[in-house]
């Protein structure tokens, strides 16, 4: 059966399988010092300078200037609601490196939640991943993306953040990408996340 890629919609098991030989999703170490923004009034290094300029893609969600980890850049817009719209449940994992001893009663408070200055913030999961010299590696679980809501969190609860790093989205990580670096999605990986937001094609 001959289609059009560029219209058609065609799904395995009732998901979707990216066909626009135009379409581009990178999956991308941001460094610290690096906005997610298209460009930047101030300057300062931008994500989708570490991509290749064409086709151009831009950033699905953010993280601020002083977070580092993954992000993905597209343009399959569909593939960017997904993954940020809160509907869609994506998750994304972050490790954050506090000065001081977590406690179980930390972990409590992120998954109780608070209400921040726009709106209630919670993690979905949360645990201390290493505690040492009275410093700790907490790994949180968040659904939702808001402007610096996982530092907001931490200091809501009490927990001063000392570095931050998203160290998966849609369950997709990769350890082998350094600051700066970046790499396709695969159809695979693509077709896991449309299938994690309940996508019906």
């Amino acid at each position: 059966m001959r289609i059009d890629p560029t219209t058609a919609v065609v799904a395995i098991d009732g998901v979707r399988v990216p066909l626009d030989p135009d379409q581009r999703t990178w999956l991308v170490y941001k460094p610290v010092g690096v906005v997610s923004t298209m460009d930047d009034p101030q300057g300062r290094p931008i994500v989708t300078s570490l991509v290749p300029k064409t086709p151009v893609t831009k950033p699905v969600g953010r993280l601020d200037v002083h977070s580092e980890g993954l992000m993905l850049l597209t343009n399959d817009g569909d593939l960017a609601l997904r993954v940020t719209h809160p509907r869609y449940g994506i998750e994304k994992v972050y490790q954050v490196m506090t000065p001081t001893a977590a406690t179980p009663r930390h972990i409590a408070a992120l998954l109780d939640g608070v209400d921040l200055d726009d709106g209630p913030a919670r993690g979905k999961r949360a645990r201390i991943v290493s505690s040492n010299a009275g410093r700790s590696i907490v790994e949180v679980v968040m659904t939702e993306g808001r402007k610096r809501e996982v530092r907001r969190l931490f200091e809501a609860v009490g927990l001063e953040v000392d570095r931050l790093v998203r160290t998966s989205i849609a369950g997709i990580s990769d350890r082998t990408l350094s600051p700066g670096s970046y790499r396709p999605l695969s159809v695979d990986e693509i077709r896991s996340i449309y299938a994690k937001a309940g996508d019906d094609a």
